[in-house]
């Protein structure tokens, strides 16, 4: 089945499970552990008149896009680092879904008209948007953007979804795994090599990577599911971030089922380390990474509620939650920056 990841959230949201208890020893795996939120500044955040804040992307300059409700429509917004806001959307948009900022303040997404199709969107730092077709005219979900201004995401036609990379001059390449049944790209770092996830020709769902020069390789997480049908609550290789080293994070589930889900950082050569955050129910995700090895994503506890937490490029982790009782990180910066929502709101996590 496929499906339109119109949010950051609904690409890495998953059933709630009734979550069995799976402790992990921090003696065993030398890993620190932080239960609160320290040496960090939280600012929660709303645009006016907001009913609801959902940010995605922050860039290195600390400027933050994403959408929020007004109670009649979802507008976009960018947050500058300042705490200003400016407010967005292309004409006769119902729905607007930033998805990608780049350090230029350059802003990528999707909207839905008000016949309920969705396009592609670019907006230009001075604020002009411009509508992104791929090739064909089709239907155009754009996901991530790059320092360099270029694009990946996907497009529908009449033979279902391709993946894409769009060249700054406006250029679109279809860039498929080979042989796949559809390519769903998630990221792409300043070299223009993207990553993603792709179900092959049996209906199996794998990891890429795709080179500058177009080249593919396909990874799995030793131990990941490769079977198909894929058990309910449960995830083949899936990445999500990629940093300029090439560094990709992301998560899957192995043979233990809908319980037993981990998050995984993978080094160029494919060295895969496994993230599990001590005391969390067999349910982690990696949700993003920045230059320093950074990684931030969600775990859940026992009780089956839902934390984030932030690693260390040494694998200390440290878990917080803004006030609020459901927290859900969205992206990181160079700087360690962090924002997402929490219970409805826009949040922003600041080292100190």
């Amino acid at each position: 089945m496929i499906t339109h990841p119109l949010t950051f959230a609904q690409i890495v949201a998953r059933p709630r499970q009734n979550l069995a208890l799976c402790l992990v020893s921090l003696c065993a795996l030398g890993l620190s552990l932080s239960a609160n939120a320290q040496n960090a500044t939280f600012i929660t955040f709303d645009p006016p008149g907001a009913i609801g804040t959902a940010p995605t992307s922050i860039n290195s300059a600390g400027a933050i896009t994403g959408n929020y409700s007004d109670g009649i429509l979802s507008r976009g917004f960018v947050r500058s680092s300042d705490g200003t806001f400016t407010t967005f959307d292309v004409p006769g948009a119902i729905l607007m879904n930033p998805l990608s900022i780049n350090p230029a303040g350059v802003i990528t997404g999707t909207y839905l008209d008000a016949s309920s199709v969705s396009h592609g969107f670019l907006r230009a730092r001075d604020g002009t948007i411009k509508t992104l077709y791929g090739p064909g005219l089709a239907d155009t979900y754009p996901v991530a953007i790059n320092q360099a201004g270029m694009i990946t995401g996907y497009y529908y036609d009449a033979s279902g979804q391709h993946a894409f990379v769009r060249s700054r001059d406006g250029i679109f390449t279809t860039a498929d795994v080979p042989g796949a049944l559809f390519t769903t790209p998630m990221g792409i770092n300043p070299a223009a090599v993207i990553t993603g996830w792709y179900y092959d020709a049996s209906g199996v769902g794998h990891g890429f990577l795709r080179s500058r020069l177009g080249t593919f390789k396909s990874f799995d997480v030793p131990g990941a599911i490769t079977t198909t049908p894929l058990p309910a609550g449960t995830y083949y290789t899936t990445p999500v971030g990629i940093n300029p080293a090439g560094e990709i994070t992301g998560y899957y589930s192995d043979s233990g089922g809908n319980n037993s889900t981990h998050g995984f950082v993978r080094a160029r050569g494919d060295a895969f380390t496994i993230i599990d955050l001590p005391g969390s129910a067999g349910f982690t995700k990696a949700l993003g990474i920045n230059p320093a090895r950074t990684i931030m994503g969600i775990y859940d506890d026992d009780s089956g509620t839902t934390h984030a937490f932030v690693r260390s490029r040494t694998g200390a982790f440290t878990t917080f939650d803004p006030p609020g009782s459901y927290t859900f990180p969205t992206s990181i910066n160079p700087a360690g920056a962090i924002t997402g929502s929490s219970d409805g709101h826009g949040f922003l996590r600041t080292p100190d």
